[in-house]
């Protein structure tokens, strides 16, 4: 079976954490085994994990290259593992391949969380009689025993799988989109591309572990819906992201507002177009050049990278269940990301408060939270609130704010603007000043324009979103010289405009 990701991925543990990834120099089958049932009772909601066979660990680095498993042997390994997978209770199966690597063949075993967890298995699957069983579950990078009341966990765990994990009869194999599923995996760089017209997408999909259940009964699961449906909405109502502009605020001025056209559709997409958006159309650049200083000083009015984990987490996290969708609200001091339902409660609420490190015991969607990675949009690894405030302290921001309620039945998270944004750039005093500023290639043009020029200026540093019309109209100017004007500050790089026409902004430059 191939694997529905890239081999070196694993290698290098990209994508997927390290916790996730073992490495065996050779075939010692109890050892392994107790390692498929760790991965499978997934005790920590993370998805499973992979085992590589013939692969040594140097500092919990695969060894290059690596020492691979001899191809006479491989098939008596298979073989024993069909027999060993009945040691498991419940039963359950891995899935495995044989992969290529450095000219040597190693043997992949995935094991994803099972669906009948908890499961225990023999201590010595090698041996024929009196059997011992134990449950095991991942520390660390280790397997080990359950205990006490680590055991009592595992065992109430049977009843919590993952929403996105579990099986929907409502999602037929119509519903998803076979280009979707090839875009995905050819992203990934899966070897799954190279059958994907020559058998049915069903194959293609259990492979990806994306069904559950009995034969009879086989079900999609939700997160197929997620991922590969053009209208996930269908299942789970609302799924979509609503953005609201509040120019002058909500509080100050709450019927002056705009409404963007929602944004739904996969996960992955809604994810893509929220960002696309903010970058486009709200995210402002400074360059300010001191006259003491030969380097310019550059920031933001919001850092991306915040944007982006904010998004993501919103979208990742989101409880799939509920008939709301991810909120964004923009307005002059800040955008506030509303998704819900609220974080875990194994999160403090005096974490949340702290708005720093939020570390789940539990992930709501941990399947999707694998797709998104596999696919760069998450690390998974509850860097999300970090990587935030790093970003906007870089930027010279003040920190996010987070809130929810007692009953975590929502998640709001609160983006400051940079703090004196709009007083950073003043403006220009004398038209002495700003003839300076200015290149000669276009001396003559400026005779007589050096004031309107200024006044342009002012009025965009004022109102970056200010239109044409309203330049015209604030200016005393005629429509064509605020455009020559326009024109002349675009060829000396004095400005430059951001998004389209009805969403735009001006930056300047000087």
């Amino acid at each position: 079976m191939a694997l529905p990701i890239n081999i070196e991925d694993l290698l290098r543990k990209q994508k997927i954490e390290g916790i996730r990834i073992e490495f065996k120099a050779g075939w010692n089958p109890d050892s392994i085994y107790h390692s498929i049932c760790a991965f499978a009772n997934d005790f920590d909601n993370i998805g499973g994990g992979y085992i590589l066979v013939g692969v040594e660990e140097e500092n919990g680095i695969a060894k290059r290259p690596v020492k691979g498993l001899p191809t006479n042997e491989i098939d008596g390994i298979l073989k024993d593992m069909v027999g060993f997978n009945n040691k498991i209770n419940p039963y359950y199966m891995p899935r495995t391949s044989v992969e290529k690597v450095d000219g040597q063949n190693i043997l992949v075993i995935w094991a994803p969380s099972g669906v009948n967890r908890p499961y225990d298995v023999w201590e010595s699957v090698v041996s024929k009689n009196n059997p011992k069983t134990e449950w095991y579950i991942r520390s660390g990078s280790s397997s080990i025993v359950a205990k006490g009341e680590v055991l009592d966990e595992l065992r109430e765990m049977a009843n919590r799988t993952p929403f996105d994990d579990r099986g929907n009869p409502d999602i037929s194999v119509d519903d998803i989109s076979p280009m979707l599923v090839l875009d995905y995996l050819k992203k990934v760089d899966s070897k799954l591309v190279t059958d994907f017209h020559k058998v049915p997408i069903e194959d293609i999909l259990d492979k990806m572990d994306l069904f559950t259940g009995p034969t009879e009964r086989r079900m999609l699961k939700n997160v197929a819906a997620m991922m590969f449906c053009e209208n996930p909405a269908k299942f789970f109502p609302y799924t979509q992201v609503e953005i609201v502009l509040f120019p002058n605020g909500l509080e100050q001025d709450p019927s002056n507002m705009i409404e963007i056209p929602k944004i739904s559709g996969p996960v992955p997409y809604m994810i893509k177009a929220t960002l696309d958006y903010l970058k486009t159309n709200l995210i402002k650049e400074r360059i300010i050049k001191p006259k003491d200083k030969a380097e310019s000083e550059k920031f933001f009015n919001y850092p991306y990278q915040a944007f982006e984990e904010a998004v993501v987490n919103a979208l990742y996290h989101r409880d799939y269940q509920e008939r709301e969708p991810v909120e964004i609200r923009i307005e002059p001091q800040g955008v506030a990301i509303l998704s819900y339902a609220g974080p875990d409660r194994s999160i403090s609420m005096e974490a949340i408060q702290k708005a720093k490190l939020l570390k789940a015991r539990r992930y709501r969607n941990r399947r999707l939270g694998d797709f998104l990675k596999e696919l760069d949009l998450s690390e998974g690894r509850a860097t999300g609130i970090p990587t935030i405030q790093d970003e906007l302290r870089k930027n010279g921001s003040l920190p996010a704010r987070i809130e929810t309620d007692d009953a975590r039945s929502y998640f709001l998270i609160e983006i400051p603007c940079r703090e004196g944004f709009k007083s950073t750039i003043e403006p220009i005093e004398k038209e002495s000043e700003l003839k300076s500023k200015l290149k000669s290639k276009h001396k003559d043009e400026l005779k007589g324009e050096l004031k309107t020029l200024r006044i342009i200026l002012d009025l965009m540093i004022e109102n970056p979103e200010i239109t044409t019309m309203a330049l015209v109209e604030k200016s005393g100017k005629s429509r064509s010289t605020v455009q020559k004007s326009i024109r002349i500050l675009r060829n000396e790089y004095c400005i430059d405009r951001v998004g389209g026409k009805k969403y735009g902004r001006w930056i300047v430059l000087m």
